[in-house]
């Protein structure tokens, strides 16, 4: 999964090379935080938020078959 969000987090973005995606396993869920350079948060969240809502979207349909749920934070 960080492989497919730090795509399309790469593809957004003026500075790709500053786009770092860190996964944490929890007992209940799987948490991707998204970290961006903070000239491209905007670029990241689109207005009002349908761009990260998009990206959850498609971090949710990939993992649908997993057993645990996967949730993406974006940070700064």
């Amino acid at each position: 999964m960080q492989e497919l969000l730090t795509f399309v987090a790469q593809s957004l973005v003026d500075h790709p090379d500053q786009v770092t995606v860190t996964e944490t396993e929890g007992p209940e869920a799987i948490i991707l935080e998204l970290h961006v350079a903070e000239e491209d948060m905007g670029k990241v969240i689109g207005k009002q938020g349908r761009i990260a809502k998009a990206i959850r979207s498609v971090v949710k349909a990939a993992t649908a078959k997993n057993s645990k749920p996967v949730f993406v934070e974006i940070q700064e």
